[in-house]
């Protein structure tokens, strides 16, 4: 398989892609790759090109971008915001909402969210690094956290916000996705202990929020995202669109 890398550097014919120590190291080390190797390379606005290795030097590596593999798509209008919660599950959120098609994340600091600093920084990563495995052509971006009252203060009204809310009245997701369809939408989860009831309260007087349940049992924090996106995929996102999947590894755009 052809690893695939995002890079910031503009692509295009015969164009020169540098790469610094760390991917340098990835791809000699890990993959073993050798001078004249393939590599594929997206950067989020050009679509995905293959680049041929060049040389190898100690600053870094050198790759000669050569064919179009596949133009750019827009990807799905579809954001995440969620509490923070424990480093290793906030990880798989970032993770698994990247793989998902997410183009927007949200931290937003709930009563019960984990008080530890976001690292944006950190969550980037993990987001490139699930794009670049998952065969996305652009990356997410992933907001600074802000707080719940400044979330809903200069919320964007032409955009649905999903609630998923363990408790009380709530629409049943496929429903309230399904009756959306086309909109502009964004997911709210909350934190491991729930959002409290004043949040709830203020979330529900809302023109642009619809809460929806996910079911009979309280799921954690991650797998609530996990099951939000998947569903909004499977009813409204980009998931049954045969034009947006990906081509076999080996076929390139004429």
């Amino acid at each position: 398989m052809i690893p695939r890398l995002f890079v910031s550097d503009p692509l295009g014919p015969n164009h020169r892609v540098v790469l610094d120590h760390d991917r340098t190291h990835y791809l000699k080390n890990v993959m073993r790759r050798s001078l004249g190797d393939e590599v594929g390379l997206f950067n989020g606005r050009d679509g995905e090109w293959l680049g041929a290795i060049e040389s190898y030097g100690r600053a870094g590596a050198w790759l000669l971008v050569t064919t179009m593999r596949r133009p750019q798509m827009a990807g799905p209008d579809i954001w995440l915001a969620f509490a923070p919660v424990k480093r290793a599950r906030i990880d798989l959120i970032a993770e698994k909402a990247t793989e998902m098609g997410v183009s927007v994340m949200l931290p937003v600091m709930t009563r019960r969210a984990e008080p530890s600093r976001v690292n944006i920084e950190r969550l980037t990563n993990i987001a490139i690094e699930a794009a670049e495995q998952t065969e996305r052509l652009d990356i997410p971006e992933i907001r600074e956290a802000l707080t719940f009252d400044r979330l809903i203060a200069g919320w964007p009204p032409e955009r649905i916000l999903f609630v998923c809310a363990e408790a009380g009245a709530a629409e049943p997701i496929a429903e309230a996705v399904m009756s959306r369809k086309g909109r502009s939408a964004c997911f709210l989860i909350g934190p491991e202990g729930g959002f409290a009831p004043a949040e709830l309260d203020a979330l529900r007087k809302l023109p642009f929020v619809v809460p929806v349940g996910l079911g009979p049992r309280l799921l954690r924090a991650e797998t609530a995202a996990i099951v939000a996106l998947a569903c909004w995929q499977a009813l409204a996102g980009d998931g049954a669109t045969p034009e947006s999947r990906p081509p076999f590894r080996g076929e390139f755009v004429s």
